[in-house]
């Protein structure tokens, strides 16, 4: 893969990310370890615009944010304008944060995924929809990932598929990044693997997803940004990303 296409998910360094200081020697380690890119989550509290400097010192680009799901739902604006701070384009809905049940639940959240997309569309930015297991529980014949993607535009929700939590969930990534043709925008590389007869969060390369597939799945839906991410690592989370930064150029 090429370096320019992959982006490390800050989430993965959450815990050294606390203050400004700490965010602004990771960033320098994030560029250092051979990254340009990155997605913006799991930070304390900074200025927006002190943030951007930061990052472009370091020549780092912003591809992608999280933000909570009640600002998307209840204060869009706020988030078109942190986006046009970063120069960004693209954010992401983290987690069904109205707690869905039901399929009328998932429905009415999709409802206001439409409303708020299309907020960030008419700024000409994008909002994804970024899945986690919970979102593969079946309704009938759909899961809730499923409703969400049906009931919502394209115009005004993409994807952002976690690769691990499709395959905890019973889902086939490759599958998901072609049912998101022209949809998926971003794509968490997040690998899934077995220890002790245990699902766990791996480097990516280390585990059991057939990568090659997903990445060329992927690239053919219209993939812009690979993004690197690793909730609980086993080693350093420098290091993990490392690896899996290696990994990528030099075997997919």
């Amino acid at each position: 893969m090429r370096r320019k296409h992959i982006a490390a998910q800050l989430y993965t360094l959450r815990d050294f990310l606390k203050t400004p200081e700490d965010i602004a020697t990771s960033l320098k380690k994030v560029k250092k370890i051979g990254f340009d890119a990155v997605q913006i989550s799991g930070l304390g509290p900074i200025d927006t615009a002190e943030l951007r400097k930061m990052l472009d010192g370091e020549g780092l680009t912003c591809c992608a944010t999280h933000e909570s799901g009640q600002m998307i739902f209840d204060q869009p604006e706020k988030v078109v304008e942190k986006l046009n701070l970063l120069g960004c384009k693209y954010t992401a809905y983290p987690w069904p944060h109205t707690s869905p049940k039901t399929e009328e639940d998932y429905k009415q959240l999709a409802a206001a995924l439409n409303k708020s997309g299309k907020v960030l569309r008419d700024a000409g930015q994008v909002l994804t929809y970024h899945n986690h297991g919970i979102e593969f529980e079946r309704f009938g014949k759909k899961t809730g990932l499923e409703i969400i993607y049906d009931e919502t535009s394209p115009e005004y929700l993409q994807g952002e598929i976690d690769t691990y939590w499709v395959q905890f969930g019973g889902g086939n990534p490759v599958e998901w990044c072609r049912r998101l043709e022209n949809r998926l925008p971003l794509l968490h590389l997040k690998e899934y693997g077995i220890i002790e007869s245990q699902p766990k969060m791996l480097e990516v390369g280390s585990g059991n997803l057939d990568w090659g597939k997903i990445v060329r799945a992927a690239r053919k839906s219209g993939t812009e940004w690979f993004i690197v991410e690793q909730d609980v690592c086993r080693i350093d989370p420098f290091d993990s990303l490392k690896m899996s930064l290696e990994y990528l150029i030099k075997e997919i």
